[in-house]
């Protein structure tokens, strides 16, 4: 029997509003994570580790950035008719850009009448997980239904922060209902305390996917919503299943880092997701090479050096994840995550910190608890994360559970 023809569509137009100042002038996808990683690099790798290799990101927001780093990084055998292709907004059907993940799908149906797949597997691009898709198409395939949702078991208390998806009790792969944000809702029948959350992970026939978007097309009251108005339109029909995340078997997996999923889409999450890595024993594992995650960093930068080693000025790092190309001069590094070609100078402290991009951390700084953009400049003296109203005042964005956010370029001075 011949493998079935699969296309994956990542949606990667995300404005990522929430995520400012990291989204000024980059669509979210395009957000470095995790020192030598962009967001987008955690779908692209899921999907060609799950052997899924025509790939279409689906661009559309301040998308320079995410182009370039596809095209500098993401190469595969043309000779094999493998790819990945971003494809901006085109207008195909009328003036008028995406007006939303729906209709992203529907005005980009010629990539699939270029394809002909059977089978059209769907991501966002900024969530961080490891997920083998072949295993949902599997799970999607034997339970005969067009559409196929991916859900995460989560705690019922949050349920008002997700989709979550509410399971026939007599045909238990059927979703019922699929409800934004309910106040209240069913626990699930083998765990009373949780509930299946929408990853925002779907399969899809690629025949009923084309009805569904045409008809969405047609509806002039949809928000045109992969989750708020397509899966419901399948739900409707008894035509859209649920597969667990908790029985995706990643290999490689630890027992502490298996089924970890997670939305940066705040700058709180976003930093905090960091501090998973970064643990003797991460809560998400970067040292998976049975599972390996790809990235884009320039393969000609020299290794992280640290230099001076006396007492009084000792570039050291602990508890942190340091890039090539990080020079630690003197300076201290304490629980947290450098990117590429990071300099850090002497009698310095970074602590609890994510430093992006050529970020320069002067003499005698202080960056606590912090989220430098790239090639910030800490001039030498000054301070971040330490003052709140300073930071403030400095145009510094500052959560309410106190990370400064220092946006690209900026120069702080004492």
């Amino acid at each position: 029997m011949a493998s079935p023809r699969v296309l994956a569509v990542i949606l990667a137009g995300g404005e990522g509003k929430r995520l400012m100042p990291l989204t000024v002038d980059r669509a979210k996808p395009a957000v470095p994570f995790g020192g030598i990683y962009r967001l987008i690099d955690f779908s692209l790798s899921n999907m060609i580790n799950s052997g899924f290799l025509k790939v279409v990101v689906l661009t559309q927001y301040k998308s320079h950035s995410l182009d370039r780093h596809i095209a500098k990084t993401w190469r595969l055998s043309n000779m094999l008719g493998n790819y990945i292709a971003p494809v901006p907004a085109q207008q195909r059907v009328g003036k008028h850009w995406f007006l939303g993940s729906a209709d992203a799908i529907y005005q980009s149906l010629n990539l699939l009448d270029d394809e002909r797949p059977d089978y059209v597997v769907i991501t966002g691009a900024d969530n961080i997980y490891r997920m083998d898709f072949s295993q949902m198409l599997d799970h999607h395939i034997a339970s005969g239904l067009p559409c196929t949702v991916a859900g995460i078991r989560q705690p019922r208390s949050l349920a008002d922060q997700f989709g979550v998806i509410e399971s026939d009790p007599v045909n238990r792969g059927v979703i019922k209902a699929f409800v934004e944000k309910p106040k209240d809702t069913p626990g699930l029948p083998d765990s009373p305390d949780e509930v299946l959350a929408s990853m925002g992970n779907y399969i899809m026939n690629a025949d009923a996917l084309l009805e569904a978007v045409t008809a969405d097309a047609a509806d002039e009251s949809s928000k045109h919503d992969m989750g708020g108005n397509i899966v419901p339109w399948f739900v409707s029909r008894g035509e859209a299943g649920v597969y667990d995340f908790k029985d995706n078997d990643v290999p490689g997996a630890s027992e502490r880092d298996r089924n970890y999923w997670r939305d940066v889409g705040t700058v709180d999450a976003f930093y905090e997701a960091h501090q998973d890595l970064i643990s003797v024993s991460p809560v998400f594992n970067l040292y998976n090479d049975r599972w390996p995650l790809f990235a884009g960093y320039d393969a000609s930068m020299p290794p992280a050096k640290f230099v001076y080693g006396h007492h009084e000025r000792l570039g050291h790092a602990v508890d942190s994840i340091v890039s090539p190309g990080v020079i630690i001069s003197g300076g201290e590094v304490i629980s947290s995550v450098l990117s590429p070609s990071v300099r850090v100078n002497s009698w310095s402290s970074v602590r609890s910190s994510v430093i992006m991009d050529g970020a320069q951390i002067g003499r005698n700084t202080v960056v606590n608890r912090a989220i430098l953009d790239k090639h910030v400049v800490i001039e030498e003296g000054a301070m971040v994360g330490i003052d709140r109203e300073h930071d403030l005042e400095r145009g510094f964005t500052v959560t309410e559970s106190g990370i400064t956010v220092v946006p690209k370029g900026k120069v702080v001075a004492r």
